[in-house]
């Protein structure tokens, strides 16, 4: 009897023990709000000093954190550029009492009286800035581990929504991220699509670009003659083309690491097709920070895009730059329609002339600052071409319809993890590396219950909700 007692004592030891391990995790949620006006705080940085492990806020200004148990009495740093930011121990955060946060703005005027001289133009904070990259940016390998998620849809619903857990590996600032970086799709979380009839003509491109036939019209295909398996063919090409992960990062858009690329749009032209003016001084986290507003300049600026016409833009919206190091904390970039070809087809295909939205947020670890937080916006062609004379049928007002018609697209990608030990880099390139965000995984429970993912705002849970009901085309 006294054996069996001391058997079963050890068995509810072990699942204990196993209970502990597997929920080593504490769950930080709250909201975060400007304590003068009231409103929340949008995409505030909430993460523990001197690691990677962070979120930042949605759009109704909350959040949620997993920490694990292990950094318990570390400190929990939340800030913003232009607030004081709020710390205190993780394990006495408390979760029921909304997070108020304070003004905190730096006189320009008392910043200046300095001894050593400095830039005192916005082009010369940036030109500075751009000097200082190869100290400020990450200069050996290194792997980054986060959370991606990929939706698209038009004014009225989601059609689209896939959410991943990635690696990203890059070699080093100094090298070229065309040649040296990589992007691997971990884990699948959420992939729901309901691109169907909304695809015609994407379709259409597609046989355009595969078959050669320049013949085809997008007004004479019909759905119901449309395999669906060949439907599905030439949606993923075009999202591979058009929104493939590896574009992202690879691209012109990401501003400061491809700087140093041919036709980089931050390179040595970069006062050709942009001008900067120092808006005001700010503080981030006790650090004062450049507000230097982004503007056109004198020539347009184009993203070379192969098989799409993507040029004739202005650029439009803001940096904020370290004052003591000129370190880049983060870029909010827009790409406008300025030629009149360009204005004619952005108005036309997509109901607006912004046809680019980038926020990229950076973090210092280690003396080097990576990126934590990345958001692109762009519109997308999708239902467009002829529209039939008279009356339409259920399916052409369906297609036609502004509602319907007009789509975007949005990645977000939150960077929780900086992997720098050079054998788990080794062990992690000896493995096969597939970008692929559209081909489905099995959904593993368990890798995710301690994963930090961005929360949805209130209105985009909704929709997402809408959307897993009625998806249909892929549905896990």
């Amino acid at each position: 009897m006294v054996s069996k007692n001391k058997n079963l004592s050890l068995l509810i030891v072990l699942i204990v023990a196993f209970s502990f391990s597997s929920y080593s995790q504490i769950e930080l949620k709250n909201k975060i709000v400007d304590s003068i006006l009231d409103y929340p705080i949008e995409s505030a940085s909430i993460y523990v000093q001197n690691t990677t492990i962070g979120t930042v806020s949605n759009i109704d200004g909350k959040f949620v954190l997993q920490v694990p148990k292990k950094h318990a009495k570390d400190t929990l740093v939340i800030s913003t550029i232009g607030y004081k930011s709020y710390k205190t121990p993780v394990d006495e955060f408390d979760n029921d009492a909304i997070i108020y946060l304070d003004e905190d703005v730096a006189s320009l005027d008392e910043v200046l009286i300095v001894a050593d001289p400095r830039p005192e133009t916005g082009n010369g904070v940036v030109l500075k800035a751009l000097e200082k990259l190869q100290e400020n940016m990450p200069d050996s390998a290194y792997i980054q581990k986060g959370f991606l998620r990929h939706k698209e849809r038009n004014t009225k619903e989601f059609k689209w929504l896939i959410e991943s857990a990635i690696s990203v590996y890059d070699s080093g600032f100094a090298s070229p991220s065309s040649e040296y970086l990589k992007v691997n799709v971990d884990q699948m979380r959420k992939s729901y699509d309901l691109r169907d009839v909304d695809s015609l003509f994407t379709y259409y491109t597609y046989l355009k670009n595969t078959t050669g036939n320049r013949s085809l019209k997008a007004e004479n295909l019909k759905r119901d003659t449309i395999p669906t398996s060949r439907l599905t063919k030439s949606i993923k090409w075009n999202d591979t083309r058009v929104n493939g992960l590896p574009n992202l990062f690879k691209g012109k858009l990401n501003l400061v690491r491809n700087s140093k690329e041919e036709d980089a749009l931050f390179g040595e032209d970069i006062l050709d097709k942009h001008l900067f003016a120092i808006d005001t001084i700010l503080v981030d986290n006790d650090r004062k920070i450049y507000k230097i507003q982004i503007a056109k300049g004198n020539e347009y600026v184009g993203l070379n895009t192969e098989g799409i016409y993507n040029e004739g833009y202005y650029p439009k919206g803001w940096m904020y730059i370290y004052w003591d190091n000129y370190a880049i904390k983060k870029i909010e970039y827009e790409l406008v329609a300025a030629s009149p070809a360009q204005k004619s087809r952005s108005k036309t295909l997509f109901g607006t002339q912004t046809n680019h939205k980038l926020v990229i947020n950076y973090m210092a670890y280690n003396d080097k600052m990576y990126p934590s937080y990345m958001y692109y916006e762009t519109p997308k062609l999708v239902n467009v071409g002829y529209k039939p004379k008279g009356k339409m049928n259920k399916e052409e007002e369906k297609r036609y319809n502004k509602e319907e018609r007009y789509y975007y697209t949005v990645q977000e990608i939150l960077f929780s993890e900086v992997v720098e030990d050079k054998e788990k880099i080794s062990e992690a390139l000896s493995k096969d590396w597939d970008a692929d965000i559209f081909s489905p995984k099995p959904y593993n429970k368990e890798f995710w219950k301690g994963y930090n993912i961005l929360l949805e705002s209130e209105e985009d849970e909704k929709l997402i909700q809408d959307l897993t009901k009625r998806s249909k085309l892929y549905k896990d």
